[in-house]
């Protein structure tokens, strides 16, 4: 599905973030841009702004001030591009997920917690390395085996210690068992590394974690969800996550898990609306998941969503960065910032 390689991952993470938000403060003082952190996102150049908390109360999660779009946005306002620079700040100004690879997963869990908690906000995870993961697809890689993913969950859980952080847990890793993708011979393993991993994380004081369950346009009906789910440990999670990295709407993510939650005895559940505002590719499109035409930014990140069972929207798909080797895009999880534009245009 998606590898990113955003973000810095090691111990200096904190002076790294400083660095890069001191960047784009003096850019844009020499700019002559106003800074004003009760703005919304930009929409031209004279209120282009760097990356700054939101309200508690809306969201608690942290924005990176030197995310991949923030730092684009720097450079495009370098060259004098005021315009796309400000159509960046719709991504930049929001809270994203950092993805946690193979590497260094102390580093980077530790990393991000401790610059979220340094500026009074949670951090947001996705842990994705499990083995066989995106089973030979345009994320391949993972884990070598169930006790490589072991130690490194044990690492990037001892990273998080007790500071707070939100996880989304191994995206696809359900939803491929379901659809045949992943062999059946790796099953069994897998559902016990993620019982194992739910188990670890909710051992921590402050972390929350949801199992991802796929999209309504993946596993249907949502009934073949629910008994994976059981077998992974949602008992112990918080909830379970949808439509990540996909562009299903939020109403129709909201039908699919209000049935599953309902299967689950009344799990709540998130919704990712990174890249939703649009809509699916409409028509018969092959691998209408991957790097689509069209599409937009969605539903900001909140925790106001109206919905007593739906814990917040959030963007866990990182917007901007490709879904892989497809439709002219580059490698998965590579920034590519002509889709980004596009995404940000195409905001309502």
């Amino acid at each position: 599905m998606y590898r990113s390689r955003s973000g810095r991952p090691r111990r200096g993470r904190r002076a790294a973030v400083a660095r890069g938000a001191a960047a784009v403060l003096v850019l844009l003082a020499a700019a002559g841009c106003s800074t004003s952190p009760d703005e919304g996102p930009a929409t031209g150049a004279a209120s282009l702004r760097p990356p700054s908390q939101l309200p508690k109360e809306r969201t608690p999660f942290w924005v990176n001030p030197d995310g991949t779009a923030a730092r684009a946005a720097v450079r495009l306002m370098k060259d004098g591009n005021a315009h796309d620079a400000a159509l960046l700040q719709k991504i930049s100004a929001r809270p994203v997920a950092e993805w946690v690879g193979p590497d260094d997963p102390d580093g980077q869990t530790r990393g991000f917690t401790e610059a979220a908690a340094d500026a009074d906000r949670e951090a947001l995870l996705v842990l994705y390395n499990i083995p066989h993961r995106d089973c030979g697809q345009y994320s391949r890689g993972g884990a070598a085996d169930g006790n490589a993913y072991r130690a490194w969950l044990e690492k990037a859980a001892s990273g998080i210690g007790d500071r707070r952080a939100t996880v989304i847990l191994e995206p696809d890793a359900l939803p491929h068992m379901e659809d045949g993708c992943t062999p059946q011979q790796f099953h069994e393993e897998r559902y016990a590394l993620l019982k194992e991993a739910v188990g670890r994380l909710k051992a921590l004081p402050h972390t929350r974690v949801y199992l991802d369950a796929g999209n309504p346009s993946w596993v249907t009906p949502a009934d073949r969800m629910a008994e994976p789910l059981r077998r992974a440990g949602i008992d112990r999670a918080d909830g379970f996550a949808l439509n990540v990295s996909n562009f299903q709407t939020t109403d129709a993510s909201k039908e699919y898990g209000h049935r599953l939650s309902e299967l689950l005895g009344g799990k709540h559940f998130v919704i990712d609306t990174s890249r939703n505002g649009n809509g699916p590719l409409s028509g018969d499109h092959d691998k209408a998941w991957c790097n689509p035409a069209g599409r937009a930014l969605g539903d900001p990140p909140t925790v106001r969503t109206g919905d007593a069972l739906v814990d917040a929207f959030l963007w866990v798909k990182r917007p901007g960065e490709s879904d892989g080797a497809c439709r002219g895009g580059p490698d998965a999880g590579k920034w590519w910032e002509p889709y980004a534009l596009e995404l940000a245009r195409n905001a309502h």
